[in-house]
């Protein structure tokens, strides 16, 4: 056999080697995460570029001037903004109701929607109709919640005048009167929210292996003791991811206010951000409300990163 022949024979061969490791290697490429962060990556990372972190940069840059929003900033002020923030009396009292807000919310929102996801995911007619009517406040929008509590609170025409005209008593104005107001909202917050939370307990309820509830009752256990030493630690994690949007969810509330009260009466209702948006976007003091901003953002990071490293850390 001359040496024609023999690479003739040879080159197919080699030829064929070469496109299976090819191949081999764009199958191996495809089932990569590659391609999907070559496509959907940089889209992302522009769009949180732009709306994220530019305008935290802005309101960063901004809070250091004296700036009421026409034209470019000129006016430096340095810290003064900040200073002025700390030592108003209104922004004192919208950290004491945000503070009052995330202990309702762990006190009572919480532990309402446990013991209610408990009674819904039990076998009785009707848990998916009260797993519905526990859930629509949640679906309402905070805007529209805000004006039918409006309306339920009013003194003149509401369900609280009807009920106290029933009674024959003179109707409260709970919205109008400092020392009500606050405790007006704080009801409506819970009745708000408590469905999302219970939707949560829910799913981690179903997670539940059976078999270990069964074993509980085999070995005589109580309910009490059933809930507390089995079905509580099996939804520890459930509890401290429920946890973590309460106290995010409180510090970022505004929509239901706002048609509330406003902020009001005389900052009474006020929190972070209706004060932001009162003294900084309204009264176009946009230096002070980015120093307002500047605040929030460095309350809600330092909480979150500081939960999830000590709390969430297994999770």
């Amino acid at each position: 056999m001359n040496t024609t022949s023999i690479l003739a024979k040879s080159l197919p061969a080699s030829g064929a080697g070469i496109t299976g490791r090819t191949n081999r290697r764009r199958r191996s490429f495809a089932k990569s995460k590659w391609p999907v962060l070559v496509v959907f990556l940089p889209p992302a990372l522009l769009l949180f570029t732009v709306l994220v972190i530019l305008p935290m940069g802005e309101a960063a840059w901004y809070s250091f001037y004296n700036w009421n929003g026409y034209g470019l900033p000129t006016q430096w002020v340095g810290w003064r903004n900040y200073q002025l923030v700390l030592r108003n009396s209104a922004f004192i009292q919208a950290l004491i109701n945000n503070g009052l807000i995330i202990l309702v919310s762990l006190a009572l929102q919480i532990p309402l929607a446990l013991w209610l996801a408990t009674m819904v995911t039990t076998r009785i007619r009707g848990a998916l109709f009260f797993r519905l009517i526990f859930f629509l406040p949640y679906v309402l929008a905070d805007v529209a919640a805000g004006m039918i509590w409006r309306f339920v609170y009013d003194g003149d025409f509401g369900l609280a005048a009807g009920i106290a005209h029933f009674f024959g008593f003179e109707a409260p104005f709970l919205l109008a009167d400092r020392d009500t107001a606050m405790y007006a909202i704080l009801a409506v917050v819970v009745w708000k929210y408590f469905g999302f939370h219970m939707m949560l307990f829910i799913a981690g309820l179903q997670a539940i292996d059976k078999s270990v509830l069964e074993a509980a009752d085999i070995d005589g256990a109580s309910g009490w003791q059933k809930f507390r030493l089995v079905t509580l630690p099996l939804l520890g994690s459930t509890v401290r991811l429920s946890v973590f949007f309460a106290v995010v969810g409180s510090l970022h509330l505004f929509d239901m206010i706002m048609p509330l009260t406003g902020g009001g009466p005389s900052n009474a209702t006020q929190t972070i951000v209706t004060f932001l948006y009162n003294f900084g976007v309204t009264r176009m003091q946009i230096g002070f409300g980015s120093a307002v901003g500047v605040i929030l953002f460095v309350i809600c990071v330092t909480l979150a990163f500081s939960y999830k490293r000590i709390f969430m850390r297994h999770d």
